[in-house]
């Protein structure tokens, strides 16, 4: 790939990362801290595999940082790499405010104390 190519590249992978409904609820989640992926489980109410699956996609497109700590991954948002970067994020969280779906997910995460029991 030319460098001229990067970035257009960069862009789509973003675009592709922020085009999937679970994703967006991820990042909406991961945009109030960091977390387990157990809790991201209980809030999104998916199987364990397709979060862990999603959050691999968002981890690849840079979006999302992985932590091991023991037997848990916990995740949070990865810092902006660029301004386009910075900026989708921006846009993207004037969303989180407006979409009930993202309102539910956040309600029910404040109902999951960080490092819940099921990371013990």
């Amino acid at each position: 790939m030319n460098v001229a190519a990067r970035p257009v590249a960069r862009a789509d992978r973003l675009f592709r990362a922020f085009s999937d409904r679970t994703r967006l609820r991820l990042l909406a989640l991961l945009a109030r801290g960091e977390r387990c992926v157990c809790d991201l489980v209980e809030v999104v109410r998916l199987p364990q595999p397709t979060v862990s699956r999603h959050l691999a996609y968002l981890r690849k497109a840079g979006l999302v940082r992985a932590r091991k700590d023991g037997l848990w991954i916990y995740y949070r948002l990865a810092p902006a790499k660029s301004a386009f970067h910075a900026k989708l994020l921006e846009c993207l969280g004037c969303c989180f405010k407006e979409v009930p779906e993202f309102k539910r997910d956040a309600k029910r995460l404040g109902r999951c104390a960080p490092n819940s029991a099921c990371c013990a």
